[in-house]
C-alpha cells in the first residue's frame, strides 16, 4: 500500500479557498498512491483559535466537497486531515474526514482529547466520544485496518490500545504540532508504533499558526518503531510503501500484545 503524506504549509496570507484549491491539486497528483494523508486544521491553522467559528463548516461544506472530488479523481483513500465542524446543534468539533477512492465520505472522527488546558481548543470545541477504525481495502493490494487519532491524542496511549483492540494495524494521525515540542512529537509517534506493533502515519503542518511555529517533521514509522521517512520543517511530500504483512509478522515474531494483563478486553 503506497501512502503519500502531504505536509501542508499554512500561511496567514493565503485565503482558505486558495489553499483548498492548492491542496486539491496536490492530492490529485498522488494518483499513483493508494492512500493520501493531510494534516490537522490545514484550512485555518491549529492555533488560530479566534478564527475557528468563522471557518466552521458542515460535513458537506466546501472543504469536504473539494476533498471528495480530489479523492475521486486520484482514485485514492484520502484522510483529509481535520476541519472545524459545526454540528447540527451548533457545537464545534475538530473533525477528521476519511474519503473512499470513489469520493464518498467513509468515516468521520471527532477529536477526543482537546488541547489547551481549559483554553483555546479545549474551551472552544466540544469533545468527541467515539474511537474510529476503517478497513482500507479498495485500490490497494492488501487491506489494512486504520485507527484514527488527531494531534494531542498522541499523548494518550489508552486510546491507541482501544484502537488495537478494534483491529487497528495502522494509525493515521494528522496534527498541528508546535515546533517547541518537536522532540515529543517524534518520540510519541515512535512509542505508539512500538507499543502497538503498528504503522504510524503522522502528518503535521508547516508554517506558523497565529504566531506559533509548527514542528513539521511528518513521519512514517513501522511496527518495530523504525522511522521509514521523515520530513523537514517546510512544505513537503513523503511517499512510502507500507507492507500489510509486516504487522502480522511483527506481532507473531514478538508477541508482546499477547502478554497483556491489564485492560485486556473480556472474551466475547
Amino acid at each position: 500500500m503506497r501512502a503519500s503524506v502531504l505536509q501542508i504549509a499554512v500561511r496567514p496570507d493565503e485565503p482558505a479557498d486558495e489553499r483548498r484549491a492548492r491542496v486539491s491539486d496536490l492530492v490529485r497528483r498522488q494518483h499513483t498512491s493508494d492512500l493520501v494523508v493531510l494534516p490537522e486544521l490545514w484550512t485555518v491553522g491549529a492555533f488560530a483559535f479566534d478564527a475557528f467559528p468563522a471557518h466552521a463548516e458542515p460535513l458537506d461544506g466546501p472543504t469536504a466537497r473539494a476533498m471528495s472530488a480530489a479523492a475521486a479523481e486520484a482514485r485514492v483513500w484520502l484522510h483529509a486531515g481535520s476541519l472545524i465542524e459545526r454540528g447540527a446543534a451548533g457545537d464545534l468539533y475538530n473533525t477528521s474526514l476519511l474519503f473512499r477512492p470513489d469520493g464518498r465520505l467513509h468515516r468521520t472522527y471527532r477529536k477526543i482529547h482537546r488541547f489547551g488546558f481549559d483554553r483555546g481548543e479545549a474551551a472552544l470545541l466540544a469533545r468527541g466520544t467515539e474511537t474510529v477504525t476503517a478497513v482500507l481495502d479498495e485500490g490497494a493490494g492488501t487491506a489494512l485496518t486504520a485507527g484514527l487519532a488527531t494531534c494531542y491524542d498522541l499523548r494518550f496511549p489508552e486510546q491507541f490500545r482501544l484502537l488495537v483492540d478494534a483491529g487497528a494495524e495502522l494509525f493515521l494521525v494528522p496534527a498541528g504540532w508546535p515546533a517547541a515540542r518537536r522532540t515529543h512529537w517524534q518520540l510519541l509517534a515512535r512509542a505508539r508504533a512500538v507499543e502497538s506493533q503498528a504503522y504510524v502515519v503522522a502528518c503535521g503542518t508547516a508554517g506558523t499558526h497565529a504566531g506559533v511555529e509548527q514542528a513539521g517533521h511528518s513521519m512514517v514509522v513501522d511496527p518495530w518503531g523504525e522511522v521509514m521517512a521523515e520530513a523537514g520543517a517546510g512544505e513537503e511530500t513523503l511517499v512510502v510503501d507500507l507492507d500489510p504483512a509486516l504487522v502480522t509478522k511483527t506481532r507473531a515474531e514478538f508477541p508482546a500484545l499477547r502478554d497483556r494483563v491489564l485492560g485486556v478486553p473480556a472474551p466475547r
